[in-house]
């Protein structure tokens, strides 16, 4: 039983051992649930929550929806089927902002419709069918488990997928959504990189609380993984502070898999500041070892958000063809002002906060240190 007080309302009515996507969503309620997706952000997680305003002739839920990804909120309204939670283009408000975390969605939190819509399958069946895209896996049901989530503790199946590691989705009989979920993309060599992964924080009755948008400045270091999974990316920078005027020494570092070093990298950096000036942009840089070291400069009119690009072209005799092995960091440049100045000017003006927040080495797999 969940020590949640808004979940607990769905256990007292479980009347029987089936579930479904979408089982037990309750009108003037919400969920938020920290999310992580290959695709998404570069694998970086991000918060959403749900809030199941109301249903309409049809049964089908009207349910505003706010994402928070470093900082930065953003909105919309979806329309979700009764039968599977499905995003329905009619009735749904998604912009084009938010579109990519309303297909993490599509790709994390909905993603069991596909075998269970509803009435649902029972929590208990020797399978819920197999998976054709990896292979043929079986995905099944798999013991019970009580489990603990930054929203409190829950009883749980374990519905678990192999292919190469275990895959695991835990989820909570007549609860809307999974309460977490592990999963890995299929991969032929190394370790493999998280497909998607969520954790459920938070649930409650009412509208949930209004977020604003919070500029986040990370401090260095930071970490990427490549799409494909093959690299890690280390972006590290000094001074930790960005100020306008002043050269900035980057230090790019490169890894397999494994997080071991890798040497001889071809690679290109790009430096881009949010007007769309590029303040350097080089290419087949050559790092024979890491770090590598780039130096910028900056100045007031780069003030703002920053985007850093690195495009791995080819490790040692190795060309990875068509496919580009890429990080991007997302960094900011303060203006020539301290951060206490923009923290009081800017709330005043305009509401929006620069809040200094350390980001030290963020993986993939450390969702629920968050």
């Amino acid at each position: 039983m969940s020590f949640s007080v808004f979940s607990s309302t769905y256990y007292a009515y479980a009347a029987d051992d089936k579930w479904y996507v979408g089982e037990g969503a309750k009108q003037d309620t919400y969920v938020t649930y920290r999310i992580q997706d290959l695709d998404t952000n570069n694998g970086a997680p991000f918060d959403m929550t749900i809030y199941f305003q109301k249903q309409d002739e049809s049964g089908d839920w009207i349910a505003p929806v706010f994402v928070v990804d470093q900082g930065k909120v953003f909105t919309g309204t979806l329309k979700l089927g009764s039968l599977d939670m499905s995003v329905l283009a009619t009735g749904s408000n998604i912009t084009t902002e938010i579109m990519p975390y309303i297909n993490a969605y599509k790709d994390s939190l909905q993603w069991l419709s596909a075998y269970v819509p509803k009435p649902g399958q029972s929590l208990t069946a020797a399978s819920w069918g197999k998976i054709a895209s990896i292979g043929g896996s079986e995905i099944k049901p798999s013991g019970t488990e009580k489990i603990t989530v930054k929203a409190g503790t829950f009883d749980t199946t374990k519905i678990i997928y192999h292919k190469s590691i275990d895959n695991t989705i835990w989820v909570a009989n007549e609860f809307p959504f999974p309460i977490k979920a592990q999963t890995y993309a299929d991969v032929t060599t190394g370790q493999p990189p998280v497909q998607y992964a969520f954790e459920l924080l938070a649930t409650g009755t009412g509208e949930p609380p209004a977020r604003s948008s919070v500029v986040e400045i990370p401090k260095p270091p930071l970490e990427q993984r490549t799409a494909r999974g093959t690299y890690f990316v280390d972006l590290d920078w000094s001074p930790a502070d960005i100020q306008p005027g002043k050269d900035v020494s980057f230090q790019i570092s490169f890894f397999d898999s494994d997080h071991a070093a890798v040497q001889d990298v071809s690679y290109d950096f790009k430096v881009t500041d949010s007007h769309g000036n590029v303040l350097k942009d080089l290419k087949d840089q050559f790092a024979a070892s890491s770090p590598d070291t780039q130096t910028v400069s900056f100045s007031d009119k780069n003030a703002g958000l920053v985007t850093v690009d690195v495009n791995m072209n080819a490790v040692g005799s190795r060309d990875p063809g068509p496919f580009v092995e890429s990080a991007q960091f997302n960094i900011v440049a303060a203006p020539e002002f301290p951060a206490s100045a923009i923290f009081i000017g800017t709330a005043i003006l305009v509401g929006t906060v620069f809040v200094i927040t350390r980001f030290a080495r963020v993986g993939l797999a450390k969702l629920s240190d968050a």
